[in-house]
């Protein structure tokens, strides 16, 4: 299954003017990078895949319709999944942007 190209799009409406914003095919779907850590990506799978601060996953996904990322069989901390149904609403896209964003802003930039 290819990326939600609708999904990309509302994304890229909400983080276009970030500062040292990129995108870059990865996970099969199209991520959204900032200083070079990602932060949100339209799935290949379908929805959004988050990067959250590992320290949150457990309270993330026991609150909110999120998921762990499961790669090989093995669950991610800081990975989250967020089904397409769940962020039809912008108010909800756009928290979870947000999100990935202010999770990847921490980080130190990649060169």
């Amino acid at each position: 299954m290819a990326y939600d190209e609708e999904l990309a799009d509302r994304i890229r409406e909400r983080i276009g003017d970030q500062a040292g914003l990129s995108e870059k095919k990865m996970f099969g779907g199209l991520a959204f990078l900032v200083g070079g850590n990602m932060a949100v990506a339209a799935s290949g799978q379908g929805g959004l895949l988050v990067r959250v601060d590992p320290e949150l996953t457990d309270e993330l996904v026991s609150t909110t319709s999120a998921r762990r990322m499961e790669m090989r069989g093995r669950e991610m901390d800081g990975w989250l999944r967020v089904g397409a149904d769940d962020v039809r609403d912008e108010s909800e896209l756009a928290r979870w942007v947000r999100t990935g964003v202010d999770y990847a802003r921490s980080l130190p930039a990649k060169r």
